[in-house]
This record gives C-alpha cells, structure tokens and sequence, in this order.
C-alpha cells in the first residue's frame, strides 16, 4: 500500500487491493498502447494484455514514449510489458505479439479492453469481438491537433462509425498522450467502481484561434 500511496488516499485499502483482481487487454503498444502503458501500468490493475504484432520503427519513437532510439525491430508489445513490470512489480503484463483478431482466438477473460489501434476496420472487430464476450471497451483515436475517445457499452462503434480504410493525416505528439489520458482516467474509474459516463463520444480539437474545444454526442443503444 505503501507503493499506491497517492491513490490508496484517494479511495481506500479496498479499492485498491480490488484493483488486484482486475484483468485488462490493450488493443494496440504505439502510440496510445504505450501512454496506456505508462498510465495504467503502475496503478495496481492485477493483470495488462499488452497485444501488438509491429515492431519499433524510428519513425514511431517521436510519439510513442515507451520507444527510444535503439529500440528499432523490437516488437512494442514486449518492450511496454516489459517496462510496465520494471516500474510496478505488483502488475503481471503479458505482451502478445500477435494482432487482434489472433489474440481474440485465444479466449482470455479480461474486465474491460482498451482500444489502442490506429485504422477503423480493426475497431470494428473490437466492438465485434466486445458484443459477444459482452465486454465494455474504451475507444480512442488521434489525428492531427483533435482525437476521440469513448467508453462503449450499450452502443456499437460499428453503428455509430463508417468503418473505411484511411491512412490518417500527420499527428502531434502530445494529443496522443492526451487522448490516452483520457481513455486510462476512464479505465481506472471503472475499474475501481466509480461512475463513468458511458457511451459518450468525447471529442477534442483546438480550433483555428488554437482554443481547445470539447464537444460531447451521445451514441445510440444497438
């Protein structure tokens, strides 16, 4: 308890032993993947499925923090789960090296997935994959200065999104840590009981003048 301190003040013993009990899988170790990492690694969650069947590019390092230069043709799920085992021996992380749709093949249990992809069609298998294991998951998405993110429930990416293939545009670094952010303050308030407004699509971009806008839109129940 030593260890949680901080958050042991925020919500008790309880809570945070519970969060031992916990299981998560994170859909993706680039960029969000490896900010989930960082944020959700060290909290006491028991167990983090980090899946990613990529390696290390120089051209991911600038924005996806778990990376440094070195680090080139080393698959991103190893080093996150890796990383997440250095700083917090109270977490198991497993790193599959895999993509989705062969680690959804393997049945494992988790409480709650948190997409970290970056292309529509495979969070369209997550939300596919989520029905049936009738799973929450927490979806996100950066592009340029905005991004999305949102904890699905009741509704369905697949209905509420056009699933297309799209090579996204450029993408600032901070904006991903932000969007993950957001998606891990979701993730541990549901894991440890507290309310989550779900189904809610957040999205956040900063306009022309460089103010940052918030608008919120309600996704319909499947």
């Amino acid at each position: 308890m030593q260890y949680f301190h901080r958050q042991v003040k925020l919500w008790g013993e309880e809570t945070q032993a519970n969060l031992q009990t916990k299981t998560i899988a994170v859909i993706g170790s680039g960029g969000l993947g490896s900010s989930l990492a960082f944020a959700l690694g060290a909290s006491g969650i028991g167990t983090i499925h980090m899946i990613d069947f990529d390696e290390v590019s120089l051209h991911n390092i600038h924005r996806q923090v778990a990376f440094k230069v070195g680090d080139e043709g080393k698959n991103k799920a190893q080093i996150n789960a890796d990383i997440i085992m250095k700083r917090c021996p109270y977490t198991k992380a497993i790193a599959h090296e895999c993509n989705f749709e062969e680690w959804s093949k393997k049945n494992i249990e988790v409480d709650l997935i948190i997409d970290a992809t970056d292309n529509l069609p495979s969070r369209g298998e997550i939300n596919a994959y989520a029905k049936v294991a009738n799973t929450p998951w927490i979806y996100g998405s950066v592009e340029a200065f905005h991004g999305q993110v949102c904890f699905i429930d009741e509704s369905s990416f697949s209905d509420s999104f056009k699933i297309i293939t799209k090579e996204p545009d450029g993408i600032a670094a901070p904006i991903v840590m932000h969007i993950a952010s957001l998606q891990a303050n979701l993730a541990l308030r549901y894991l440890a009981g507290l309310s989550v407004k779900k189904d809610m699509l957040y999205y956040l971009f900063f306009n022309e003048e460089g103010e940052l806008i918030t608008q919120k839109f309600t996704l319909p129940k499947q």
